[in-house]
């Protein structure tokens, strides 16, 4: 194996229902929300780097109440020492962490969700991080 997650965080969560009409229309218009995915990453030490996995739902134009939910999730990856194939080195960080660390964004994200209050969401829970890269490279 050419990595290995050796620490995972929590690193932001941004969630804000700004008032009681966005509460109240919120499982009205969570369909107008869609999930969008930012991955970064950045050196942290010798052979380690940080990944960090952003989720955040975005609002399309229909909807007039609008909240806030973003969490990143960070992940420390130790890379081994000798290698040094950049294109699967991209696929780790692109791919194969964010679908290793995803199921607790997506799980704290929900959990966030139901502690303010809203029981019936529905969030699209389903990731293709390979599909996401492929398109990316188009």
């Amino acid at each position: 194996m050419s990595y290995r997650i050796i620490s995972k965080f929590i690193k932001d969560i941004s969630f804000e229902i700004p008032n009681a009409q966005s509460f109240v229309m919120l499982e009205k218009e969570i369909s107008n929300y869609s999930l969008n995915f930012d991955i970064k990453s950045k050196p942290y030490k010798d052979n380690i780097i940080e990944v960090n996995t952003t989720l955040k739902m975005v609002p399309n134009q229909n909807v007039k109440h609008k909240i806030l939910g973003e969490i990143t999730g960070a992940s420390l990856v130790s890379i081994d020492k000798d290698f040094n194939n950049k294109d699967e080195l991209e696929k780790i960080v692109l791919i194969k962490v964010p679908q290793e660390t995803y199921k607790t964004l997506y799980d704290t994200f929900v959990f966030l969700f139901k502690q303010a209050g809203v029981q019936n969401i529905q969030i699209h829970k389903e990731v293709d991080f390979q599909k996401l890269f492929d398109s990316r490279k188009k």
